[in-house]
């Protein structure tokens, strides 16, 4: 039996309050194992709606944590951030809502979701003059001569970095797109090419946030420190765990 407070958010979240005919085959949905976020269809994300139609992975609240925080130092200053590994585009949509002279460039490898960014954006009331969104692996397309290269004052990064063979929820593992879950057996490649690569788009004095597993923290430490980087700085998510960290070339 499905739990009633979801009969309760979808007739809230999907339904605006009142129970439709489809009700009933979308508690079904739940009870098989569905996320509920996908069978209302969208999530909320720092007061943003992040539609979830082509599936996406869903905003998670430690990632909500730290990009609220980067949203504070950012700020009303006229920046320009970049969101790599964009999936629904919900960090770099939160930082155009809410920091309205910031501009942000996404980048996702996935048409379909570089598709729902552009929805998500429009579902926000975005402007279409303060984004940019391209197709494209981890900065591939930016790679030609270093100093034509764009730099950026923020680089908001949630990258795969779950190890395989990690167990997960049920919900996650058959529902989620494992592309935007896992990366290797240390969960640390993707990252790793990230690392070699992104001081080379900051502007002096820029700034990286990063999201990682708390499991990988003293790797990751190092990690940071062999490629060169300064004023690196842990934190821990609003659970009490190592969650994302921030630094500098």
């Amino acid at each position: 039996m499905v739990d009633p407070k979801y009969r309760t958010w979808l007739v809230r979240d999907k339904y605006d309050g009142k129970a439709d005919a489809d009700l009933r085959e979308d508690l079904a949905r739940v009870e098989k194992g569905e996320p509920l976020d996908y069978v209302i269809g969208w999530s909320d994300f720092c007061g943003c709606r992040i539609g979830l139609e082509t599936h996406p992975l869903i905003p998670r609240p430690e990632t909500k944590f730290w990009t609220e925080k980067a949203i504070r130092e950012i700020g009303d200053r006229k920046l320009s951030i970049l969101d790599i590994f964009a999936g629904s585009g919900c960090v770099g949509i939160a930082v155009l809502k809410h920091c309205p002279r910031a501009t942000v460039d996404f980048i996702e490898k996935d048409p379909k979701l570089c598709e729902q960014i552009k929805v998500n954006c429009d579902l926000n009331g975005i402007d279409s003059k303060r984004y940019k969104i391209s197709q494209t692996d981890v900065f591939k397309s930016f790679r030609h001569p270093v100093s034509k290269k764009k730099k950026y004052d923020f680089i908001l990064a949630n990258p795969p970095y779950v190890p395989e063979g990690r167990k997960l929820k049920k919900s996650v593992t058959e529902w989620e797109p494992a592309g935007a879950l896992f990366a290797g057996l240390d969960g640390l490649v993707v990252i790793n090419e990230f690392l070699e690569q992104a001081k080379e788009f900051l502007v002096p004095e820029g700034i990286i946030y990063l999201e990682f597993d708390s499991r990988q923290k003293t790797v990751l430490a190092k990690l940071l420190k062999d490629a060169g980087y300064k004023n690196i700085e842990f934190n821990k998510d609003q659970y009490g765990r190592w969650r994302f960290v921030t630094f500098q070339k």
